[in-house]
């Protein structure tokens, strides 16, 4: 069984004093029903479990009146609920709650009653796009949940919680990791690029070790997402988000990755496909690295309009829509072309799963920084290479900005000179 983050946020809402209903979003697939029912199992004498697009006639329960007496009463109704009915011991878990966009109206009244625990999920396409009558603002609290970050992969190899430790003295301390731990760390980090944080394709490798059976499930992850686009996009938007969409692997090939319209449509433009990418962008699909102007802070205020890249919101499912044996070129070091986009991809999922907005810099259209994050304040330059060099770029804005702080991120160990700290590149897990 996979170890995972949520368990702790799920844990802490419900000694929450007062807490409300609660309702995890997040990609498909990323493991929340999983999660919450493990988490239902054990601190619920009762679960009743809805899953409104298993079951569509469970939808019928929340037809008419949504008044707590009502809702109860139909549910009751069911044989095997009725007898879990008991107050302040009961979880109801309302399931692909965008397939009953009543039952998210009821969450209301359900924090007003407070006789039950309640938690919904569904995946974020479907919560942000059903028609709901009223969203019960105020009355909810949020928790996202997104493909395993690296350190949840680490567990699921089997790394201790003291070999992370002594990897984070190392950070903390920029001293150089032991060599043999170093090498298997980047193997492992490797590994993840290829593998991703989807539960479904790191739980088969960790039980199989067979990368052909993770790339066949990558393949039907992203099968499904296509089909989601079909699914909930407006019948204007199908065409040009699966056309952004199937875009993203030659877009991040390309040496000047700023993510453009014309690429796939010679006549495209922002006001064409924008509606369509925020589309992707609202389901956790795609992320965005935005473009600055500057790098003085706060980095919010430098944004450039209209210059962004895209990357996959995993990194595996980015492998699995190239060419077959991407996946053993990558673990073996043989990558040619696409080896800078699928390291930049996984460090923008490792980083943006840190919590941080993602930023480049680009100057004069001959100067780049592949990454700029904000750290209290503090603007950091990130490089990304997979050799040991420092950039061209990176050199010049830091010798500009020597009071700056540059990471080159690499395949080799720690080291410091000046205002730049190398770093081996599965330590993005600890910025």
């Amino acid at each position: 069984m996979l170890k995972r983050k949520i368990e702790k946020a799920l844990s802490e809402w419900k000694e929450k004093k007062d807490h409300l209903c609660l309702i995890v979003q997040g990609p498909r697939q990323v493991g929340k029903t999983f999660s919450i029912r493990e988490f239902a199992k054990s601190n619920y004498e009762n679960v009743i479990e809805m899953n409104f697009v298993e079951n569509p006639s469970f939808q019928r329960i929340f037809d008419g009146d949504l008044d707590i007496t009502t809702i109860l009463a139909n549910i009751s109704l069911y044989k095997a609920f009725g007898l879990k009915l008991v107050p302040h011991k009961t979880l109801l878990f309302f399931d692909e709650i965008q397939a009953c966009p009543n039952a998210r109206t009821a969450l209301k009244f359900f924090a007003q009653d407070k006789r039950f625990d309640v938690i919904a999920s569904g995946s974020m396409l479907g919560i942000s796009f059903q028609k709901v009558s009223s969203y019960p603002t105020g009355y909810v609290e949020y928790l996202n949940m997104e493909p395993l970050d690296f350190e949840e992969f680490l567990w699921a190899n089997g790394v201790s919680e003291m070999v992370i430790k002594t990897l984070k003295q190392s950070f903390d301390s920029l001293t150089p990791v032991n060599e043999a731990m170093n090498k298997k760390m980047l193997e492992l980090f490797r590994q993840y690029l290829v593998i991703g944080g989807m539960p479904a394709c790191v739980d088969s490798f960790v039980n199989e070790w067979n990368y052909t059976k993770v790339l066949l499930i990558q393949r039907a992850i992203v099968r499904d997402y296509k089909n989601d686009i079909a699914k909930y996009a407006v019948s204007t938007e199908k065409v040009k988000a699966k056309a952004c969409f199937e875009s993203v692997p030659a877009q991040l090939a390309k040496e000047n990755k700023k993510f453009s319209y014309r690429f796939f449509d010679k006549k495209g433009r922002s006001n064409k496909y924008l509606g369509s990418l925020d589309w992707l962008l609202d389901g956790r699909i795609i992320r965005t690295c935005n473009c600055l102007s500057s790098l003085e802070p706060p980095l919010t205020a430098q944004i450039k309009e209209g210059f962004f890249k895209i990357y996959m919101a995993d990194t595996g499912l980015l492998v699995s829509m190239l060419d077959d044996g991407t996946n053993a070129q990558i673990i073996n070091g043989e990558l040619g072309i696409y080896k800078g986009a699928i390291f930049e991809n996984g460090i923008s999922q490792m980083l943006a799963l840190r919590g941080y907005s993602l930023y480049y810099y680009t100057r004069n259209n001959n100067l780049e920084l592949d990454f700029v994050i904000s750290s209290s304040g503090v603007p950091f330059l990130l490089e990304v290479k997979a050799g040991s060099k420092c950039s061209r770029s990176l050199r010049t804005i830091l010798q500009e900005k020597p009071s700056l702080k540059g990471i080159k991120l690499t395949d080799g160990n720690i080291g410091v000179k000046d205002n730049l700290i190398s770093l081996p590149l599965y330590m993005a897990m600890f910025l």
